[in-house]
């Protein structure tokens, strides 16, 4: 990987050891960073996951036993931004380079796919007469025009924990910007009216083009298999270890106070592995990365002929672990700001495993957009806030010629459908599906071959949640001495999160801090500084 060591704690990087609590995407860039940038022995490195095998958090994806293909859902990447995640994947060597067709890296990769599979949207909204509706024109008026400028200089201390309807007008969320800007990030009005405002900062390049969504750049394959695995193939080369079925249920912390302040140490963890009960001594050198809390916390799957069973964090204990030692220690963050109302973070989402070509042909008709070139058509009229995209063709590594694999998702699971009355909730795949067809007024046959998976998802949106300073923690919490958090509830100002690159930088940030490398982290660029966007985007705004 570029650059090297560039710095190491006094106590010599090639003895320290260090442990990760979930293998999400941030525990694999940690561990990448401490590799690479710490000079830390790959071998004294272990990732601890609760579930047996699968490892990479939200970036999932995989064929089902019945032989449907399901994953959460899908991340867009920009080379515009995401300075932390593309400067790692230039490191990373993409599976196929092992294949010998020249390919160098995951970055590299990438980059090419999307040179020869440009984006460009042209059907970003449909109506209910299933119109491509005119989006060059934001729909603002003046009124809306004010309010947005007002949102967008607000410090983040008048904001606090005020939501986005707070702001923003009932008729600003009638806009074709709100439908666009909303269900392509996955906003609802009661969210974080600071998280709206650090998006609208961080993506002001986007705005210009955010009805044909050019901006967007896709992996080649689902994430899993175009990020996860090759990653998790060159740790384990470096000689990472993987412990999968493994719960950590306690941290043991000794917390005390000095004159300096509170410290923070990390004593033992103790770990369910393989269903047995141990403890594991950490000694003030040993680094251990957390990751606090998890969007993807009791998401379930349904099928083609059943819902989704509603669980919730008692099912889970996701987020056990983050209360309990958050508890007394304010300086840890407080996980009830995020996880006590599921109705305002969940929605819903549904992967389609077609067997013959049908709806992608009808829908590349309606659309426009081969495979591949479009991003989100959203149904604007859809009670259930509803919007599909078509992959490029295969998504996964795996996938047979036959097979064709698209994903869509809801933002109001909890209404009653247009088509199907019942909510998204209490629907199964094949409801899900005539739902769909009803809105697009499409022969159901087209699905006569496809599987629907639904998966709903309680906490997916939580880190979207109104907050207040010090509701998450700093990667490195004050007074810590080798305990960090590492997830997308760790506050990185001017950052956003939902992102990849939010998990990555965290990473970065925390290995950086602890393991006392020399060396800056990439610095988030600044495009609303820049007096073309700024221009680009006032014109926009007035279009």
């Amino acid at each position: 990987m570029p650059g090297g060591r560039a710095g190491a704690p006094g106590k010599g990087c090639a003895a320290m050891k260090a442990y990760f609590i979930g293998s999400g995407i941030g525990a694999l860039a940690g561990a990448a960073f401490l590799v690479r940038d710490a000079g830390v022995d790959g071998r004294e490195i272990t990732i601890f996951e609760k579930h047996p095998h699968v490892f990479g958090g939200a970036l999932d994806g995989a064929r089902l036993p019945d032989g449907a293909y399901s994953l959460r859902g899908g991340r867009m990447l920009t080379t515009e931004h995401y300075e932390c995640t593309w400067a790692l994947l230039d490191g990373i060597p993409d599976l196929a380079a092992t294949d010998g067709d020249g390919t160098p890296s995951v970055r590299a990769r990438t980059l090419d796919f999307n040179k020869a599979h440009v984006a460009h949207s042209q059907a970003r909204l449909i109506d209910r007469h299933r119109h491509r509706i005119d989006v060059r024109h934001m729909g603002f008026s003046m009124a809306n025009r004010l309010e947005l400028v007002r949102l967008l200089e607000a410090s983040e201390e008048r904001l606090g924990d005020s939501r986005i309807s707070d702001w923003l007008s009932e008729a600003f969320f009638e806009t074709n910007f709100w439908y666009m800007w909303q269900t392509t990030f996955a906003f609802q009005t009661w969210h974080s009216a600071v998280e709206l405002k650090r998006y609208l900062h961080r993506f002001m390049n986007e705005f210009p083009r955010i009805e044909t969504l050019g901006g967007v750049k896709r992996t080649e394959f689902n994430q899993y298999d175009s990020i996860v695995r090759p990653l998790e193939q060159w740790l384990t080369a470096q000689g990472v270890n993987f412990v999968g079925n493994t719960m950590v249920t306690d941290i043991a912390i000794d917390t005390r106070e000095t004159a300096q302040g509170r410290s923070h140490i990390v004593t033992s963890l103790a770990v369910a592995r393989d269903g047995q009960a141990e403890t594991i001594a950490i000694d003030p050198d040993t680094l251990v990365f957390f990751q606090n809390g998890s969007m993807t916390d009791a998401t379930s799957l349904g099928s083609h002929e059943a819902p989704p069973p509603k669980l919730t964090k008692a099912d889970s204990q996701g987020w056990a672990l983050w209360e309990k030692i958050s508890q007394g220690r304010p300086e840890f963050g407080n996980p009830a700001a995020f996880n006590s109302s599921i109705p305002e973070s969940l929605w819903e989402s549904f992967t389609v495993t077609c067997r013959d070509p049908a709806f992608f042909e009808a829908m590349q008709g309606l659309s426009g957009n081969a495979a591949g070139t479009g991003g989100l058509v959203t149904l604007r009229d859809s009670r259930w806030l509803m919007s599909v995209v078509l992959y490029h063709q295969p998504h996964f590594r795996d996938q047979r010629a036959n097979e064709m694999v698209f994903w869509g998702y809801a933002l109001h699971p909890d209404r009653i459908g247009d088509f199907v009355a019942k909510p998204m909730s209490d629907c199964s795949g094949a409801e899900i599906l005539r739902e769909l067809c009803g809105h697009l007024n499409f022969d159901p046959a087209v699905f006569a071959t496809a599987t629907c998976i639904p998966c709903r998802l309680p906490y997916i949106t939580s880190m979207f949640m109104p907050r207040r300073a010090g509701d998450r923690p700093a990667p490195v919490p004050a007074g810590s001495r080798n305990l960090a958090f590492v997830s997308q509830f760790v506050e990185l100002p001017d950052d956003v999160v939902f992102t990849v690159e939010y998990s990555v930088r965290a990473a970065q940030t925390a290995v950086y801090a602890l393991a006392g490398v020399d060396r800056a982290v990439p610095p988030i660029t600044r495009h609303d500084h820049k007096p073309a966007v700024l221009a680009e985007s006032l014109a926009k705004a007035f279009a």
